[in-house]
């Protein structure tokens, strides 16, 4: 790496630092760390340097302006027990600014309700474990409105304001909070570097205790290392392979390490492959895509381990070339 690489990236880190935080073993709303989006998650999440244009909303706002206009994402995934995210995300991008907005929904399902004043036997002779007969559908959902700008050729930051509603039914919470972003796309071959803030803003209070948001900051790099336009070690018109490495650091965990791959076939057949470092449960990802004229179909494979279920996802992505 040469020497504005090594400038920029000891500047990212430094002010990625600027927001750093206690460490807390438990943090609010935790909804807001499942990524409904299945290109980044089946990268292993390894995402912050190589997110473009709606799908930036998730991970990096900045990344709004490497759309060339409009950018549409739609996504969904059933996730473990019985919980379903689904999200929406649309960014515009014009001369040296962009504009997105974004919108993601929890839905927990029915969960029977229970009361220790129904524990007891029934009449029919069969054990009653407190079932009241009524039901409660928890949810929660967020909406954002970002915006991104291109400072230079190499540098790009973005902005998203982010408004957040859970409703547990005994309480209901809601409030404001903020994802900050940067690019910079180093000039060196394809070496990309980011450092993102998400779920950043004041602490949730539920029954006069508070809890911080899952607050995150990344640090990533990305390259190409193999493809038509200045890869890092092979030039081919046909092939291209990106790898992907983010360095995370979240609130309520030690130190975490994402890294993805992603090999394309005449821009058109996608195979995705990434790990996860230091998690509880999640480790493998799987996933592959296709693109025709404008439109993107995306799934990913997520390993959480011997006692969980693996977690699939589903996307669609759209961009100018089909409006056109």
């Amino acid at each position: 790496m040469n020497r504005r690489i090594k400038v920029a990236f000891l500047g990212i880190m430094i002010g990625t630092n600027l927001f750093a935080f206690e460490k807390v073993g438990v943090t609010s709303f935790q909804f807001l760390k499942v990524i409904p989006d299945a290109r980044s998650t089946a990268m292993g999440e390894a995402y912050t340097s190589i997110a473009n244009g709606a799908d930036g909303l998730y991970w990096n706002p900045a990344a709004m302006m490497r759309s060339h206009a409009l950018s549409i994402n739609i996504s969904q995934v059933d996730y473990i027990f019985d919980t379903k995210h689904f999200g929406t995300s649309i960014s515009y991008t014009f001369n040296r600014f962009a504009l997105g907005f974004t919108f993601s929904g929890v839905d927990y399902g029915e969960i029977e309700v229970t009361d220790v004043n129904h524990l007891g036997f029934l009449p029919d002779g069969t054990y009653n474990p407190g079932v009241t007969g009524e039901t409660i559908q928890p949810g929660a959902f967020v909406v954002g409105v970002g915006g991104a700008q291109r400072l230079t050729n190499k540098f790009t930051y973005g902005i998203n304001m982010k408004y957040v509603q859970e409703d547990m039914e005994v309480a209901q919470k809601s409030l404001l909070m903020w994802d900050m972003g940067i690019l910079f796309e180093t000039g060196f071959r394809t070496v990309t570097l980011s450092a993102t803030i998400r779920n950043f803003g004041p602490q949730v209070e539920y029954f006069d205790y508070s809890y911080p948001l899952p607050q995150t900051m990344n640090i990533g790099i990305s390259s190409y290392l193999i493809g038509d336009n200045s890869p890092l070690l092979l030039k081919n018109d046909l092939l291209k392979l990106l790898v992907a490495f983010d360095l995370v650091q979240p609130r309520d965990y030690d130190q975490q390490y994402n890294i993805g791959l992603e090999y394309t076939f005449r821009n058109i057949m996608i195979l995705r492959a990434g790990y996860k470092i230091n998690y509880d449960t999640e480790g493998l990802t799987l996933g592959t895509g296709l693109r025709l004229k404008g439109l993107g179909i995306d799934y990913s494979y997520c390993s959480y381990g011997k006692y969980l279920s693996a977690v699939h996802r589903f996307s669609l992505s759209f961009n100018r070339e089909i409006f056109d």
